[in-house]
């Protein structure tokens, strides 16, 4: 019961979509109306041909012209009908689909990182673009098919009626054996459909991992491990698969047929007792015939479109889940229109977990004042990137605050804060389009002549001109025909083009070779003036020149200072230092001091 309420509120959501097209809807219902008409009028033009001109011989070939023409009419109207109302019925859908496409990108946009972190990219893939498509049969075929098949049932008997009370109420006994067959197979193809989605979702997901790294499959020769993963869950797609074949083979068709042999049978039956005790005639014969066929065919069409219909629940089940999915990006409380015009950073005891158990930031305090550059470091997992997830508002943070301007970070709209915040990251992304597009990114405010200017200020215009087309060269997805080096410059030269007043800087220097380095070294002391800069660094040389240096250690800032005071100190930085230039003698001695 609980599962039948669930289908039918996702079922009642689906059709909210269609409320924007009401008129057009109206529109193809009331073809569908007509075509039903004539589908039902048919066969009873036929039955008077019979009864009043065959049977009598009654060629009065008048009223017969009458009656072939309307019948001809009534089929050459019925085609151009149908065809309008499936037209109809189909923009409708790929309207609705369209729109829903729309509401879940959107809605993936709006997500939290913590989301991202436990999905994989396959799965919200899948959601997105095969789930969707199974929903637009919905609107295509099954509403179309259901209402048409309802009003050619009604029809049928209205006419059988008109023809034979008795006997139509015989035909009406079969009405409940019909339902309990769609009752059963909507029970078991239910489950079968879910799975198999799952199934697809994992197929799409573990697809997705094997393109985004197909280098490391290959270098550390895992194709054969990759093959066996993806094997293993076609296999369970395939076996999902087959058992909906399987309840599709028993109870569509061929349960449906064996109810109408047994109609038949009962007519028969029927006209041949009456015929012992009264003349029947031979039209309401074949009227009946008729429409008994003409009865089971919308019930097999119903009972074939159940199985979109099921396919559609269960997609559109999967896809409400994601929109309602309530790992959200963390909210901002706009006060009024407050401006990033200093950009002063300040932490005040920040603390934060990513599984709301273990804190990987503990009670983080610093300040950077405008035109400072403040530079993180720390070994692996102490916390250094979580800072910065926390400053570009990528997560919420547990306890503390985080100020810009004195102001709560939580106080500025995202516009204004992806506005006045520049960063690179240590993986370089690229999109799918021009050096010019990747370096703009869709910002009208920039000019071409400033991307050319953004380009020279990080020694990236040198390379660019070589490449055939220039600035308008096309970098292929995640920019693979670039090297990693070229990749990062084009991203320093983004965040210059942006003019922000924060810059973020997350180990981007890590990938670029010593001679690139330096070149943008120069780069960024002339990018840093004017800007309040935090950096997070591998290499020590790249930030000797920092204003402060924070130590990171397990998620705590256990040193702080400049680059003398911190080497003075000879803590955890020192050693840091010693390992980075290669000086081991002198870490040998320190380990021994320590051990004694």
């Amino acid at each position: 019961m609980r599962e039948k309420t669930g289908h039918f509120k996702v079922f009642l959501r689906l059709l909210k979509y269609a409320k924007p097209h009401a008129k057009s809807m109206a529109a193809a219902f009331f073809l569908l109306g007509l075509a039903t008409l004539g589908e039902v009028i048919g066969p009873i033009l036929i039955k008077i041909f019979i009864d009043d001109h065959v049977a009598p011989r009654n060629f009065d070939w008048q009223r017969i012209g009458l009656l072939a023409a309307g019948f001809l009419f009534i089929q050459f109207a019925n085609s151009v009908i149908l065809y309008l109302q499936s037209l109809k019925f189909q923009t409708i859908a790929l309207k609705i689909i369209q729109q829903l496409r729309i509401d879940v990108f959107a809605k993936v946009q709006a997500l939290g990182m913590k989301f991202f972190d436990r999905t994989p990219t396959g799965a919200i893939v899948s959601r997105v673009t095969n789930d969707t498509e199974a929903i637009k049969e919905m609107f295509v075929s099954v509403l179309a098919v259901f209402i048409q098949s309802a009003f050619l049932l009604i029809g049928i008997f209205i006419a059988m009626f008109s023809l034979d009370f008795v006997l139509a109420l015989y035909c009406l006994l079969f009405l409940p054996l019909i339902f309990l067959i769609i009752h059963f197979y909507r029970k078991f193809s239910s489950k079968f459909y879910q799975e198999q989605r799952e199934r697809l979702s994992q197929l799409n997901a573990k697809l997705n991992e094997s393109l985004q790294g197909m280098g490391i499959i290959q270098i550390f020769r895992q194709e054969k491990r990759m093959r066996r993963e993806f094997d293993a869950i076609n296999e369970k797609h395939f076996d999902a698969g087959m058992r909906t074949v399987k309840v599709n083979g028993l109870l569509l068709r061929p349960a449906v047929d064996l109810v109408y042999i047994l109609a038949v049978i009962i007519l028969l039956t029927y006209f041949g007792i009456t015929s012992w005790s009264e003349s029947v005639e031979v039209g309401v014969i074949f009227a009946f015939v008729n429409y008994i066929n003409r009865f089971f065919e919308p019930v097999n069409q119903v009972m074939e479109q159940l199985s979109f219909f099921q396919q559609s629940i269960v997609s559109a089940a999967r896809v409400f889940r994601l929109l309602d999915e309530k790992e959200m990006s963390p909210e901002q409380h706009p006060e009024g229109k407050a401006v990033i015009e200093r950009g002063e950073i300040e932490f005040r005891n920040v603390s934060f977990s990513y599984d709301g158990k273990k804190d990987v930031l503990k009670n983080i305090s610093f300040t950077v004042r405008p035109g400072e550059t403040v530079a993180i470091v720390g070994q692996t997992g102490s916390g250094k990137s979580s800072i910065i997830n926390l400053f570009m508002r990528f997560y919420e943070f547990d306890r503390g605050e985080i100020l810009i301007d004195g102001r709560s970070i939580k106080s500025y709209g995202k516009e204004e804060l992806r506005k006045k915040i520049g960063l690179v990251l240590q993986d370089p992304f690229m999109y799918y389009g021009s050096i010019k597009y990747n370096i703009r990114l869709n910002n009208p405010e920039i000019s071409d002549g400033e991307i050319v200017e953004a380009a020279k200020f990080v020694q990236a215009h040198p390379f660019i001109e070589k490449l055939p087309g220039g600035y308008d060269h096309v970098v292929s997805e995640r920019g693979s025909t670039l090297s990693t080096g070229q990749r990062q410059l084009i991203t320093f030269a983004r965040a210059i083009a942006a003019n922000p007043k924060i810059l973020i800087l997350d180990e981007a220097t890590s990938n670029i070779d010593t001679e690139t380095e330096e070149a943008i070294q120069t780069a960024l002391e002339k990018m840093r003036k004017g800007r309040t800069t935090i950096a997070i660094a591998h290499r020590l040389s790249t930030i000797q020149n920092a204003d402060l240096i924070l130590v990171l250690h397990k998620g705590e800032i256990v040193e702080r200072g400049t680059h003398p005071e911190l080497l003075a100190k000879k803590g955890l930085y020192y050693k840091m230092y010693l390992l980075q230039n290669g000086l081991t003698e002198k870490m040998d001695e320190l380990l021994v001091q320590g051990e004694r």
